[in-house]
Formats: C-alpha cells, structure tokens, sequence
C-alpha cells in the first residue's frame, strides 16, 4: 500500500494569530509614534493629517503587496482598496493644507470714483412754494334770472368790459318802455311850464312840480337801465376764463359763479423762509422757480414784497416774488421749488451727493489712495473712509466744509457696501454723470 499524500502549508501560511495581532499593534503603534513626533515638531493640523495619512497609505500598500506576493488575494485585496482610498484622502489634505497656507485675499472691486473740484456757488436760500395770480377771481351774477345767453369759449381770453353771460331782460324792456313814455310826456309838461312860467302865465310852484315829475320820470328809466346793466355779467379785467359754470336756459340766482377769470402774466410766487435770514433778504434779490410741470426749465423773477410779520408758529416769513409769464407757462396753484440769489460768490468744494453716507453719528467719504506693498513693492488703490462736513446741495452736487481738499479721489456711488481699507480699481464706464440741474425721467 502507499502513503496518502498529505497537503503540504507554506511557512507563511502558517503564521499565528498572535503574530498578526503584534504585527498590527506595530503599525498602530508606528502611525501614532509619528503623529506624536510632528506634534511636538509644532507641526499644523494639516500638515499632521497629511504626513499621518502617507505614512499608513505606504503600510497599507506594504501589506498588499506581501499579501499578493504570497498568494493570500483577498486579503491583499482588502489592503489595497484601503490605500486606494487612503491616496484619495492624502490629495484632498494636500489641497487643504495648500489652500489654508496660502493667505486669502479678495479681489479688488470695481468703484467709480470723482475728483473734488471748488468751483464758484452763489449763495442761495432755498424754499418750497406755490404760484398764485396776481389778478383772479370767480365771476358771479349780480341778479338772479335765467341765462339767455353764454358769450364766451371755456379756456378762452376775455378783454376787459366784454360780455361773458346775458340774463333775461324781456320783463325789463317792457317796463323800460312804459317808463320811456312817461319820462318823454313829463318832459314836454316840463317844456310848456317853462314857456308859460317865462310868460307869467302859471306860478312857480307848478313849474317845481313839472320839474320834479320829470326827474322822477327820469330816474325810473334809469332804474330799469341799471338793472338790465347787471344783467350782463362783464370781465373785470382782461385775463384767461375757466370753464364755465352756467348753461343757457338755466335758472340762477344772485351770486351764482359763472366762471373763472385769471390774469396770468405776470404770476407771484408765494414762500416762506426762516426768520434768521430775514436780515439778509431785500426787495430787488433775483428768483429762480423750476416746477415739475415743465422740466429742465427755469425761470426768472424778482423778489417783489416781505411780510411785515413773522409767523409765531413756524417762524418763518413770508416772500412775495413776481415772475413773467408771457406764455402762459404757469398756472396758479402749482407746486414750486424756489431759490434767493443773495449776490455774493463762495468758493466751495463740492462733490456728488451720492459720494456721501450719512449716518446718525457723523456723514463720511472713501478716498481712493494709492499704498504701496511692503512685501512685493507692488502699487495698489486701497480706501480710506473720511469723516466730513456738508453744505447745502443744489442738484446732484453737495458743498463739502470740512475733511477734503481739492484734487482729492472719492468714490462717487455705491459707498454703502464699502469698508476702510478695501482693495479696488477703478472704472468709470457706467457711472451716472451727476448734473447741476437734473431732469430726471418721470418715475
């Protein structure tokens, strides 16, 4: 008989368990004896990570590589995919630790910016009014009656003395007639009593009473003419009408409005000031009015006439300008805003409104200044935020007293996402020019 062939184990077949486990507690034991050696190193979180990282990712490809080596594949499968995704987490730390040491900077943002320019501002006071007619009224009847006729066009001119609106008169043409044969009967009464009276024919006291019946004749027929008189409404004035507020065949009465009637050139314009200015207004003192009726236009005027009083309420004191308005432009009751040239020229520095942010706690500016890096030598614009103090504003543009001077650099818009010492570049393409006298777009 012969001998069963018994199957046969390689040595490293053979290893035990225990020496698995020492193998491993040594490469544990290795890893963590690295990590302590680079944390006393003063080595950064990722640097540790990374180097922790390598050095299992090598252990672990040892392992499969032995594995492999020695016919044992799943197990060097096992290690493999192990390192496999042990590289994949030493890349992603290697990117960390080179993003966290490289020091973030932000990019430079786009500004637009404007020079502080002084420029010649005369000094002016401000205010907010309304025009009124320097002629106006609402025409109204006298008499009761009904409307016989409407002698104008609504909106047209009317001349002084012209004819606007005819009441009925046929009751008083009928008096007015009977009335007219008496006064003709009293005065050829009258007549014969003088030519007897000059012959000594009737006494005195019948040539008092032919004389008295004919005044009385007279006076009845002028009565009735008077009233037949205002029975005509007639334009006080020349000026332009209204629409009108009666209709023919309409019964009015005494008082009833008729239409509208409004002397427009020349035009006042009503505002008010504060009392601290009062000592340096004056009669004469140039007007400037723009209204939102008629954009981008301005006009002219003279101050015509100062209250006498100040209001005890409000303090202020009331201006009296007078404006030509030989087309008719302006209408009484329109909304204005008024400026007072006082006559004299300040030099003053001036900026865009927009350049400004105000703030409870003080109004401030950036300028744009040029710095220098110390490292590199490179030249960059950098801002510094600029406490200032600000005038009076006429347009866009607003005085600046206090914290520039001229041939300074500011941003001129967007200030309210800015910081102190931010990194910018400039570029002017697409900013809003700002103008003295601005006529924006109806919103």
């Amino acid at each position: 008989m012969h001998d069963v062939a018994r199957p046969t184990q390689s040595k490293t077949q053979m290893r035990s368990p225990a020496r698995t486990i020492i193998f491993n507690a040594g490469r544990i034991l290795l890893l963590v004896g690295l990590v302590a050696l680079l944390k006393v190193m003063g080595v950064g979180m990722a640097t540790i990570i990374v180097g922790a990282t390598s050095a299992a990712l090598i252990i672990c490809a040892l392992v499969a590589f032995l594995r492999f080596r020695s016919g044992r594949t799943t197990a060097g499968s096992g290690w493999a995919v192990a390192a496999v995704l042990l590289l994949l987490v030493d890349l992603k730390a290697s990117q960390i630790r080179k993003m966290t040491a490289t020091p973030f900077t932000m990019p430079p943002t786009a500004v637009s910016s404007v020079v502080v320019k002084a420029e010649d501002w005369a000094t002016r006071l401000s205010a907010v009014g309304s025009i009124s007619a320097v002629q106006g009224t609402m025409v109204s009847t006298e008499l009761g009656g009904v409307v016989a006729q409407v002698a104008f066009q609504n909106g047209g001119v009317a001349r002084k003395g012209e004819v606007l609106v005819k009441l009925d008169t046929s009751a008083e043409e009928g008096l007015l007639k009977n009335a007219q044969a008496d006064l003709e009967l009293a005065r050829a009464n009258l007549d014969r009593a003088r030519d007897l009276a000059g012959r000594k024919v009737v006494s005195k006291q019948e040539l008092d009473a032919a004389e008295a019946q004919f005044g009385q004749k007279q006076g009845t027929v002028d009565n009735i003419n008077a009233v037949m008189r205002k029975k005509q409404v007639l334009a006080p004035f020349d000026g332009q009408l209204g629409i009108r507020q009666v209709n023919v065949g309409q019964m009015i009465n005494a008082g009833q409005q008729v239409v509208a009637l409004t002397a427009l050139d020349p035009v006042y314009v009503d505002f008010a000031l504060p009392q601290q200015e009062l000592s340096r207004l004056s009669e004469g003192l140039e007007v400037s009015v723009r209204t939102d009726a008629v954009p981008g236009k301005e006009f002219k005027g003279k101050l015509t006439a100062i209250d006498s009083m100040v209001d005890s309420v409000t303090r202020n004191v009331s201006i009296q300008a007078t404006l030509a308005n030989p087309d008719h432009t302006l209408r009484p009751g329109m909304f204005i805003k008024a400026w007072v040239d006082l006559g004299d020229k300040q030099r003053t520095l001036v900026i865009p409104g927009s350049a400004v942010s105000y703030a409870p706690y003080g109004d401030s500016v950036f300028l744009i200044e040029k710095q220098k890096d110390p490292t590199s030598g490179k030249e960059s614009e950098t801002l510094r935020q600029q406490v200032v103090r600000v005038g009076p504003a006429r347009g866009d543009f607003v005085a600046v007293t206090q914290g520039l001077k001229e041939g300074d650099t500011v941003v001129s818009t967007g200030v309210f996402k800015l910081r102190n010492a931010m990194a910018v570049f400039v570029k002017n393409d697409l900013a809003p020019k700002p103008e003295l006298n601005p006529a924006p777009p109806d919103s």
